[in-house]
């Protein structure tokens, strides 16, 4: 699964804006982030943050589509690879047994961007359409490994719904609560897919 291209198209100072905002972030979370914060970790002239972007919204639209991108991009699975190791690649990166700090702050940062999405249409429209890159590419996953008979004869769509609400729901259960929810669901996630999924 590939990015949209959106990210590759943009020019080295709406890159460099980009990632003042994930900085910035960060540092200030959505509720206190203002033109001033990002400019404060922006290392080129304030006016060039005008002259990209004519409103706070819509550099962060910018911004979200950039990590959605990011977080599809680092989903991707290698096409020579078998559907076994395609399906713990997309688990391993969607769920990964260890997080490290840099990941945590980043997966933190598109959470409490998706926090604001039941509120705004453009937010929800960036994460359908990202959730919508992740369902299909399972569904492929799955059903490559259906016939190859590296999965047993499972309702493709159906699981794929199951695997992602396990992951998704154990990651945001580990950024509100501790590291411990996401050990546990990748836990569960794994006893399932050796239980139900694999062939025999």
């Amino acid at each position: 699964m590939a990015a949209d291209g959106d990210v590759d198209q943009r020019s080295e100072t709406q890159r460099a804006i980009v990632e003042a905002t994930y900085a910035a972030l960060q540092t200030h979370g959505y509720a206190d982030l203002t033109i001033q914060t990002i400019a404060d970790e922006f290392e080129k002239s304030k006016s060039l943050l005008y002259y990209h972007y004519d409103t706070k919204d819509g550099l962060l639209i910018d911004v979200l589509k950039d990590g959605l991108d990011r977080f599809a991009t680092r989903n991707a699975v290698d096409p020579d690879a078998t559907p076994r190791e395609q399906l713990e690649t997309f688990l391993d990166r969607s769920l990964p047994a260890t997080l490290d700090d840099e990941t945590r702050a980043f997966r933190l940062t598109i959470f409490e961007l998706r926090s604001q999405a039941p509120m705004n249409e453009a937010y929800r429209e960036q994460f359908a359409r990202a959730d919508r890159l992740l369902y299909e590419t399972l569904v492929e996953i799955l059903e490559r490994g259906i016939e190859t008979g590296d999965f047993r004869d499972v309702d493709p769509a159906y699981t794929t719904d199951l695997l992602l609400s396990l992951t998704d729901g154990g990651m945001t259960r580990h950024l509100v609560t501790s590291d411990d929810a996401r050990v546990a669901a990748r836990d569960t996630l794994d006893t399932y897919v050796e239980s139900t999924l694999l062939a025999d």
